[in-house]
């Protein structure tokens, strides 16, 4: 019997999940990161990570295809023996839960700057997690459905978001590699790290219905996430002069409040309300998945325990720290290191032995 049979995505949940976990903290920042390091050219740099990401997004879905009904926390033991499997599911579940609790924080700063600038940390991370917790103790499925769901809700944003097109100076884009190549090469590396999310082929390959079209999936999460960055990116640029997009903390914010309607003015305000439910499908999969491994990791089949404890330790943490906005840009950067190691690296470096092990496997049996 397959351990995962009870929880299986469609293809289209597969999609979503792993889309809704890119787009998160990135769409607000990307414009400015990117302006900052090659101006007006930075959407090139775009469709570079856009690149990368996808590349290793492939070596994920044909290492775990050799696997297909084990997740990387299954894995680790069969190509790094009992204990070195056990070390690594530790450092997967630190990886999940510490940015579960960068967004989370991350979520709550936002929030606290402009809708709740009296309400505390920890109360609003509290509100956070009543919903949280039961739309994750239904599991991956439970997950898909959510993230599937937050996808139709939110449809209306690029709708509203071309009428900023009459304010818009496109020459701001032009001339097109103004300063050479060298600047979009390093502004890539912030587009590299806004497509995190992709590494959740790991987990969610084998609950996939019809495996054969992860590749396929993943690509087109991927292409979903770029598009959605692009739009934000390209407006922005054409919307702001190059100098004025890098003094917003988050532009994209900046530009919701410009859009104004005669029978509502505060757009950016139900834009805000609606940005928590994409927050939201970024920092579920991350605290599911954190909570999936320790789980594992202690040989208990419910998670709902783990999820729990951690659900109680965040607000817990907050009522007693406040992070600063410099905490916030300093935990977004440490999240963004070990991305790199789990999300870009750890394939790399993972898709050879995988493969040799299970020649060996193959061996043996014949």
């Amino acid at each position: 019997m397959k351990k995962y049979t009870y929880n299986q995505l469609s293809i289209l949940q597969y999609i979503l999940l792993i889309h809704g976990a890119q787009v998160g903290i990135g769409v607000l920042t990307i414009p400015r990161e990117l302006a900052e390091k090659a101006s007006t050219d930075g959407w090139i740099s775009l469709l570079i990570g856009w690149l990368a990401a996808t590349l290793v997004s492939l070596v994920i879905t044909n290492m775990m295809k050799q696997y297909p009904e084990k997740t990387i926390i299954d894995i680790f033991p069969l190509i790094l023996g009992k204990w070195l499997g056990r070390i690594a599911i530790v450092f997967m579940f630190i990886y999940c839960g510490v940015a579960a609790f960068v967004l989370l924080i991350n979520a709550t700063g936002i929030i606290n700057v402009w809708l709740l600038s009296q309400t505390p940390a920890y109360v609003v991370v509290f509100l956070f997690t009543l919903p949280t917790y039961f739309v994750l103790q239904g599991g991956v499925r439970a997950i898909g459905r959510y993230a599937e769901l937050v996808f139709y809700l939110t449809l209306w944003i690029p709708f509203v978001l071309t009428t900023a097109y009459r304010e818009v100076h496109w020459l701001n884009l032009l001339p097109v590699i103004k300063e050479g190549w060298h600047p979009i090469w390093e502004a890539s590396k912030s587009t590299v790290l806004s497509f995190l999310g992709f590494e959740f082929g790991y987990f969610a390959y084998p609950f996939l219905q019809k495996k054969q079209y992860a590749p396929l999936g993943i690509v087109i999460a991927n292409t979903l996430t770029l598009f959605v960055y692009l739009s934000v990116v390209v407006v922005c640029f054409a919307y702001f002069s190059p100098d004025e997009i890098t003094q917003y903390t988050w532009p994209t914010l900046n530009l919701w409040k410009a859009i104004e309607f005669r029978f509502l003015e505060r757009v950016d305000i139900l834009f805000l309300s609606t940005y928590m439910f994409i927050l939201s499908t970024t920092a579920l999969p991350y605290i599911y998945f954190c909570v999936f491994s320790s789980s594992q990791l202690f040989g208990m089949k419910d998670h709902r325990k783990h999820l729990r404890l951690f659900l109680l330790l965040v607000p817990v943490v907050l009522l007693f720290y406040t992070p600063s906005f410099i905490d916030l840009k300093k935990s977004i950067q440490i999240w963004s290191y070990a991305g790199l190691g789990f999300a870009y690296a750890l394939p790399l470096l993972a898709w050879g032995p995988i493969r040799l092990s299970k020649r060996a496997e193959r061996g043996e049996k014949a």
